[in-house]
């Protein structure tokens, strides 16, 4: 039979199918043809509603592929499709990200409109350009993230400040300092004291030291000042020596400083006068605290352990510095 080659062996019904079935294969290469052509001017084409391009680029393949076709065929035809599946997904995340620029672009300039509604050139905002953004935050970038400031409208003084913190730290330290440096001129003061020292009978001196003084540093200047003229005190030891203030024993610890600074007061006095006054008022007033101060004694210890039951050495009691004695000042008549 003529077109089909001298060892072909069929019926002439077997030659009508082969024609009929190279038509339609012929038929659906020219459909596939103009799909990719309109796919390739940018049309639909092969979009159909529920399926994707690369699944309609695949079924494409299948049925071009359909019977029998040459390696060759199959490899060209397979890249065509791949091809244009990549191609497919580029314009896809190329749409993508376009529309997401705009996006940020629109909050951008909603957000810069918002910031401040007293400007009166918006519209040059909505209308400036990516390169503008671009240039505005690049100097955010090297500096690191902005740092919003803070409204001065809002009372903040009971939030924690680290900074205020160390500035009030600064200024205590400074004012402690500053204290101390006074407190060391107090104590380096001249304190004139006049006392008495007492073995049944008074011998009232006057001896000067400083402020900042223990009672036992003045006892042993009292001791130096009274050796050349009693022999019991020259031969005794300065923790032997008593020292009694408004009917008080006063440890040899404390510092005249200490009685100052806190207006100590005794039984019959104030602890911080060290002179010696009366009181001259000329109506007596029994709610009222008397105003005079009377010479401190400087009594020796054995004395006082003999004497301690006679007046008035059994007035006589030790310094406590919590106890109050203002209910226990006598008054006058």
């Amino acid at each position: 039979m003529s077109g089909f080659g001298d060892g072909y062996v069929g019926t002439a019904q077997d030659a009508v199918k082969i024609r009929r079935l190279e038509k339609q294969r012929e038929a659906e290469r020219r459909k596939i043809e103009e799909l990719k052509n309109k796919s390739a001017d940018g049309q639909p084409g092969l979009l159909q509603f529920g399926s994707s391009t690369s699944e309609i680029l695949e079924t494409a393949f299948k049925k071009e592929t359909v019977g029998l076709v040459t390696r060759e065929q199959y490899v060209e035809k397979r890249v065509n499709i791949q091809a244009k599946i990549e191609e497919e997904e580029r314009e896809k995340l190329q749409k993508l990200q376009q529309e997401e620029e705009e996006l940020q672009m629109q909050k951008r300039k909603k957000r810069r409109v918002r910031g401040d509604p007293r400007l009166s050139f918006c519209d040059d905002i909505e209308n400036g350009s990516d390169e503008d953004d671009f240039e505005s935050q690049e100097p955010q970038k090297k500096n690191g993230p902005v740092k919003l400031g803070k409204d001065p409208t809002v009372e903040t003084s009971f939030l924690p400040d680290r900074e205020r913190e160390a500035e009030e730290q600064a200024e205590r330290e400074r004012l402690k300092k500053q204290w101390l440096r006074e407190q060391e001129l107090v104590k380096n003061e001249p304190l004139s004291i006049t006392y008495s020292y007492w073995d049944g009978t008074g011998h009232r001196r006057n001896i000067q030291v400083r402020k900042g003084d223990t009672i036992g540093e003045f006892l042993r200047a009292v001791q130096q000042q009274l050796a050349p003229e009693f022999r019991e005190v020259r031969t005794t030891s300065v923790e032997n020596l008593l020292y009694v203030k408004e009917d008080l024993i006063i440890p040899h610890q404390h510092s005249f400083y200490e009685l100052i600074i806190n207006k100590a007061r005794g039984k019959s006095g104030p602890l911080f006068h060290f002179d010696v006054h009366e009181d001259v008022r000329t109506i007596a007033d029994a709610t009222k605290e008397k105003d005079e101060s009377h010479a401190g004694k400087v009594v020796e210890r054995h004395w006082y352990e003999k004497n301690k039951h006679i007046f008035p050495a059994s007035r006589w009691e030790i310094y406590d510095p919590t106890k109050k004695w203002e209910r226990y000042t006598i008054h006058g008549d």
